[in-house]
């Protein structure tokens, strides 16, 4: 048995889900090679990855792997490289400030972002909507509930970029050095000084519900899992679901004609093409049977969010975009003690940005002299590096 070759696929960027679904014909798990060598199993359908994000013996830590998988550079730990206790531990200390009450709380603040963004959009009547709208209203919206000032914003985000969608291993490894060294200094500023209000000086001050605080890679690890993930995502929710409006103009009067029609707009956007197309590795810590296949012990296994969103045996005719269909229960917020634990303030973001959006921006199109998109390389994220439309 040999592994399948993404070097060898060279549209796979473009159009994954054709490959996911002729995968997902011969079954629901296989095993691939990245194009620098990396074996890896990816799990292609709904009722297998959902039941893989809950399942115990596929770890986050790769300290249970037998040999190293490969190097993980030492930023911290996060909800995202924890099993429990450890990750019990943390997320109570996170989840608190992400209550339903506290992110509604945020309404007001974030419409006055987009707002100021919107008032911001050159005369031209064209530009890049990522840059102007997708990117600078998730990041403000988290640097400030972080606390991180917004002078360093631009240099946080060209960090972010190189983590998430890096353009060599050297050059994401020097961006992960630059977040590392930044939080240290952040966090040692915000100790000494006893500054209160914001996230990160919440959670350099709390308690756990025994009394131990938050060790500094600790508090280092989840700063940096709240600033890349608490707006990377939202970047490409944003920028997803405003493409597949604009593919369909009688989707888009329609929901111009009543925005209460935006919920399930972003629902189906999460399904239809999510912004997280592959979960964060997991770990074999056993045997793992999927379907017919056996994942072996010591692996490194994805599970494919993009994939199961267009399974057809749990969405009928998945590749349309369809607000009608029932879209609960896509896994592209995961599923299990991993759900992700900005999911609500993500949903707020987005019903935001897009009802004002199309509010102030009444002839909004896809700007037809733009060329091709450039979709986002890798597994991790599934959005386009540029949103180019006129209005």
């Amino acid at each position: 048995m040999e592994p399948i070759h993404l070097a060898e696929l060279p549209d796979f960027n473009d159009n994954p889900y054709a490959y996911y679904a002729r995968w997902r014909k011969e079954g629901p798990v296989h095993w691939l090679r990245d194009p620098g060598g990396f074996d890896f199993w990816l799990i292609v359908g709904y009722e297998e990855g959902r039941a893989a994000l809950a399942d115990p013996r596929l770890a986050k830590s790769p300290d249970v792997a037998p040999d190293p998988v490969f190097e993980v550079h030492p930023i911290g730990p996060n909800l995202l490289e924890t099993d429990p206790p450890d990750h019990t531990r943390l997320r109570r200390m996170v989840s608190r400030e992400f209550t339903a009450r506290r992110v509604e709380q945020l309404a007001p603040r974030v419409a006055e972002i987009t707002a100021g963004l919107l008032d911001a959009l050159p005369s031209t009547g064209r530009g890049d909507l990522i840059e102007l709208l997708a990117f600078p209203l998730p990041i403000t919206v988290i640097c400030e509930l972080l606390g991180i000032p917004a002078d360093d914003r631009e240099t946080f985000r060209a960090w972010s970029q190189e983590v998430v969608a890096p353009t060599s291993v050297d050059a994401s490894n020097l961006a992960l050095d630059g977040l590392c060294a930044y939080l240290d200094v952040l966090i040692e500023a915000k100790r000494g000084a006893g500054t209160t209000g914001d996230l990160l000086s919440a959670l350099i001050a709390a308690h756990d519900e025994d009394g131990d605080r938050l060790s500094v890679p600790e508090l280092r690890g989840l700063a940096y899992l709240l600033l890349v993930a608490g707006h990377e995502t939202t970047v490409h929710l944003i920028g997803n679901a405003v493409r597949a409006l604009l593919r369909e103009p009688g989707l888009l009067a329609a929901v111009r004609a009543d925005f209460s029609l935006l919920d399930a707009v972003i629902e189906e956007s999460l399904r239809h093409e999510a912004p997280v197309d592959t979960a964060t590795g997991r770990y074999t810590t056993a045997p793992v049977e999927v379907g017919d296949t056996v994942i072996p012990a010591g692996a490194f296994v994805l599970v494919g969010i993009g994939a199961a969103g267009r399974d057809p045996e749990r969405y009928p005719d998945p590749d349309t975009f369809d607000i009608g269909r029932e879209g609960r229960g896509h896994v592209s917020f995961g599923h299990g003690i991993h759900f992700c634990v900005g999911a609500q303030l993500a949903r707020l973001e987005v019903r935001i940005a897009l009802e004002a959006l199309l509010t102030r921006c009444p002839e909004l199109a896809l700007d037809p002299d733009a060329g091709p998109l450039e979709f986002l390389p890798g597994l991790l994220l599934r959005g386009v590096r540029a949103l180019p439309v006129r209005w």
